[in-house]
């Protein structure tokens, strides 16, 4: 398949992402610093004009401007699905994508059960679209599921299969006392429009004693496995993670690390417990996002 008819597939979605985004990050999410953003790419992997920046003092990469959580709302329930659809060529929605999921999550489950302290008794699945990965692990478990998503029509499949569904983005969710045993960040927390406040939430609705499982698109494999950075960067994520940057979030929100894993697509996995709240080494952090930015350049 060509790029140019990518490239003609996508421009018939007629989708303006460049006259949107508008947004500026005023400070790193990880580090907070403010005048660190250092700009190595201009266009993702669509064609779009997204402008890619890395913090040099802690590695975050992020797109600056992006989209308000109105747009990404909208970007969701109307574009993601027919994007995606576009650039591989195929359809892409909540009946196939299941197929993908069911995969994910027989993979997941033979990684995560036997890492469990104890059978989790409910389970939350942050971003979990359809449910399938929260119901393949609740039937393993005996549990009861619970789906947090943006999209109507996934939380509708996810509904009909018997679970509880909760409707928005987890950065508008609030718990409130409720925690689960088991809470799930899937191939999600690059989506997020603020990641340290998000696993601090996490945090807060992991139960005592319980897991929380996070994976990241690593991109600091992805840089070396296709030696450009243009084909990692996407709209639909705001932010993108390498391992240093996430376990210095995961310190700063309170997370330890049991276990982790990376598989061939580049997701990296992190079984997380709760943990004292701390501060990362912050000089080995600007360290190796120097690093990062030289590799990329």
């Amino acid at each position: 398949m060509t790029q140019t008819i990518i490239n003609e597939r996508i421009a018939a979605l007629g989708y303006d992402y460049g006259g949107q985004a508008a947004l500026r990050s005023a400070a790193c999410n990880l580090c907070g610093a403010r005048e660190h953003a250092i700009e190595v790419a201009e266009r993702d992997r669509y064609g779009y004009p997204a402008t890619f920046v890395v913090c040099g003092r802690c590695g975050l990469g992020y797109l600056s401007p992006r989209l308000s959580a109105t747009q990404y709302a909208h970007f969701y329930s109307e574009i993601y699905r027919p994007l995606v659809s576009a650039y591989h060529g195929r359809r892409i929605d909540a009946e196939t994508v299941q197929v993908e999921q069911r995969d994910y999550a027989a993979g997941l489950a033979a990684f995560l059960l036997p890492l469990l302290p104890s059978s989790p008794r409910t389970i939350l699945d942050v971003g979990g679209s359809t449910g399938v990965v929260a119901s393949v692990l609740a039937e393993h478990l005996n549990a009861r599921a619970t789906v947090l998503d943006p999209s109507p029509a996934e939380l509708a499949v996810a509904r009909t299969a018997g679970m509880e569904t909760i409707a928005g983005l987890v950065e508008d969710f609030d718990p409130g006392e409720r925690n689960w045993d088991l809470v799930l960040l899937c191939q999600t927390i690059d989506h997020l429009l603020d990641v340290r406040g998000t696993l601090a939430v996490l945090r807060r609705m992991t139960a005592p004693g319980g897991r929380a499982f996070v994976d990241i698109v690593d991109v600091d494999v992805l840089l070396r496995r296709t030696g450009r950075i243009q084909r990692a960067v996407k709209i639909d994520h705001p932010y993108y993670l390498t391992r240093p940057t996430a376990v210095a979030l995961f310190t700063l929100t309170g997370f330890t690390i049991v276990a982790e894993r990376i598989t061939d697509d580049g997701h990296r996995g992190f079984v997380l417990a709760r943990g004292p709240v701390g501060e990362p080494n912050w000089p080995a952090l600007q360290a190796s996002a120097a690093q990062f930015v030289a590799n990329i350049i």
